[in-house]
């Protein structure tokens, strides 16, 4: 392994790194990002490569303050709203970008994704390198994004020199709205939810494509476009009340086992309020009570990549409400699963 792991003392070494037009791993409040300059085209470049992300999806630009924003991005009476009610935080904002970003962070778009993350580790980076930096999950392209430092470990362990560990706290990355239209869309859920930004602008939701199966050209978010988020292991996810849920989850099991799986193969991910009426022999990770969807989003990324650790052939998962935060945790699901049921 290549990687040298730092500590939050060490945040000058990752930052003369971006400097000198390396990546860095690094925690936000959300998940892990792999960061950056973002005004260097040849560091920039090195994210997709790492990362084997294609070349038409969009990184997030973070910045450290509305000044360093100013320099990237036309700023609108909107975005000055946003920023100051809900930044430093999970909140991405998409604008018309300045002619200094260059063509490959936006890939090739006349928009820029902003946002100033939550996170010290983060924010100290930013101000030590002096510069925007690019940066999308820390993850290989369509694997669960990475909440810790193992995961980077585990990912990008042999690909990349620097990470700075240190805590995510949210584990599904930031909501994304759209200011370069008419009327602000929200093109990815996250954990600032439609309510919390309808209370500051008037906002719509619009249909998030689902899975990367429809065609489309042109995206302006990261998330919109290619299958994301997903385990080895094909993953099922079951929808509708909890009687349904778990009747639908049994019987997947009991369907797999009659055609010889063994129970250990079987890996379910589950709930505080389900968690005992399933099979005992089975692999099973609980994710947190139906009532705290907060916990339930910091644990789900790491419970996909435990269970492909687990060594099981097929996961079947447990769904939950479209509703505030239960949106953004549905959405990565939707995207994750190879079957919803």
């Amino acid at each position: 392994m290549k990687l040298k792991i730092l500590n939050k003392n060490e945040i000058e070494i990752a930052a003369n790194a971006i400097k000198d037009g390396d990546l860095v791993a690094f925690p936000t409040e959300t998940v892990y990002g792999l960061g950056a300059d973002a005004l260097n085209p040849d560091a920039v470049e090195k994210i997709f490569k790492v990362k084997g992300r294609p070349i038409d999806n969009p990184l997030i630009i973070h910045v450290n303050n509305l000044e360093m924003a100013n320099k990237i991005a036309h700023i609108t009476e909107n975005a000055k709203i946003l920023l100051q009610k809900f930044s430093p935080g999970p909140l991405t904002i998409i604008l018309k970008k300045k002619e200094v970003v260059p063509a490959i962070t936006c890939a090739n778009l006349d928009t820029v994704a902003v946002r100033i993350p939550n996170n010290k580790i983060a924010l100290e980076l930013i101000e030590k390198a002096n510069t925007p930096i690019a940066a999308p999950s820390a993850n290989l392209s369509g694997k669960p994004s990475p909440t810790n430092i193992q995961h980077i470990i585990d990912d990008l362990g042999d690909k990349i020199n620097y990470a700075i560990e240190g805590e995510t706290t949210i584990g599904v990355e930031s909501t994304v709205l759209d200011l370069t239209e008419k009327k602000p869309k929200i093109l990815r859920y996250g954990s600032i939810t439609y309510e919390d930004l309808k209370k500051v602008i008037d906002i719509e939701l619009i249909e998030i494509n689902k899975q990367g199966k429809k065609i489309i050209k042109t995206v302006k978010s990261p998330g919109m476009k290619y299958t994301h988020y997903s385990p080895d292991a094909p993953l099922i996810m079951a929808t509708g009340n909890i009687e349904e849920i778990t009747g639908k989850i049994n019987d997947l099991i009991k369907e797999y086992t009659e055609k010889g799986e063994k129970n250990e193969n079987v890996g379910i991910i589950i709930t505080e309020e389900t968690k005992d009426k399933y099979p005992a022999n089975i692999k099973k990770i609980v994710l947190g009570s139906r009532s705290d969807l907060k916990t339930i989003s910091k644990n789900l990324f790491n419970s996909l990549r435990e269970m492909d650790k687990n060594g099981v052939s097929i996961i079947f998962i447990e769904g939950f409400e479209k509703k505030g935060l239960g949106l953004a945790i549905m959405d990565r699901l939707e995207k994750a699963s190879s079957k919803i049921i």
